[in-house]
């Protein structure tokens, strides 16, 4: 049974997580630390746990008795926390936060993206976990990229559920204001551009064509729904083929001939990419729930991933019927 603590306990993304611990077959939860939630019960803060947990917060990170760290703290607190708490060599970690998404020399956190690096994530000892945006428009684009395809900019446009904004209340995150409402931010500048262009430059290593992002808040709670496109003179069953050859044998993320939508990713670990050409565009759109395949669904597969185990172990999640 693989022993696992978890930094930064009350958000959303450590719910989920936990949520999938709880049923999977080959984990248990050893500790969940929050300073802020110390002494409460786990399911008083995750009440869809409820139940299924006796587990309280503490503020104690027993090290010594997990086999892996997941990380949900703030951005630029995982680094904070590791600094400040070595840990036993045999403990591995998986970063849900960004503060490791960047290859650097001072550090050895494998991106743990599985359909892009899956092989050197299971000799991984670290792994820095993708951001919920960034992989579903790398897994829009990664086969252009493995192909030397991508000649052209890139025009993105994606929406995101209001859980992304995290569990903390903000002004673009309260209800009156985000509901029947859509906005965009951070246009053309978003953080995770850096590791997307670091991904499909490990492909594609002559990419140096702009990737126009812009993001926008949608009036729902969970799901990031993209639509890329870019300059492509092949012939869409060319390009067809490509995708599903990329994706043969990668578990969650799948090529449709249908036009997809939210309702049949959300609260499952699954992308799914549909292509259609435009003359010399080619439209990809990609979905993903944002909670699970853009993080802890993602860790999780990263863990199995680790740890030996059969990637979909705990992970095979079926969508709402409606």
């Amino acid at each position: 049974m693989i022993q696992i603590g978890i930094i930064g306990g009350a958000g959303y993304t450590a719910g989920e997580l936990i949520r999938l611990l709880l049923h999977h077959p080959e984990a248990g939860i050893a500790f969940v630390h929050s300073n802020s939630h110390a002494g409460s019960r786990v399911a008083d803060v995750h009440a869809g746990c409820c139940g299924e947990t006796a587990l309280a917060f503490t503020p104690q990170v027993p090290t010594d008795a997990i086999d892996v760290l997941f990380c949900c703290s703030a951005h630029g607190d995982t680094k904070k926390f590791l600094d400040a708490h070595p840990l036993p060599e045999h403990v591995k970690v998986i970063d849900l936060s960004m503060d490791y998404r960047m290859a650097a020399p001072e550090h050895d956190f494998v991106y743990g993206l599985p359909e892009l690096n899956r092989q050197a994530i299971r000799r991984a000892r670290h792994v820095a976990n993708p951001g919920c945006f960034a992989t579903c428009i790398q897994l829009a684009l990664l086969p252009l990229a493995g192909q030397a395809l991508l000649k052209d900019d890139v025009h993105v446009h994606a929406i995101t559920g209001s859980t992304g904004a995290g569990v903390k209340p903000t002004e673009t995150s309260h209800f009156s204001w985000r509901n029947d409402n859509v906005s965009i931010y951070k246009p053309f500048t978003h953080q995770h551009l850096n590791e997307i262009r670091q991904s499909l430059t490990q492909l594609q290593r002559d990419f140096r064509s702009a990737l126009r992002f812009i993001p926008v808040r949608g009036c729902f709670s969970r799901g990031i729904f993209v639509t890329a496109y870019t300059k492509c003179t092949l012939p869409e069953d060319e390009v067809q083929a490509i995708y599903e050859a990329f994706y043969a044998d990668h578990p969650f993320t799948f090529v449709t001939p249908h036009s997809p939508d939210l309702k049949q990713v959300v609260n499952t670990n699954k992308c799914l990419l549909h292509l259609q050409k435009s003359g010399d565009l080619l439209l990809i759109t990609s979905v993903i729930d944002n909670l699970l395949k853009g993080a802890s669904g993602q860790a999780v597969h990263n863990m199995n991933l680790m740890s030996g185990l059969e990637e979909q172990t705990g992970l095979r999640l079926k969508p709402s019927a409606f």
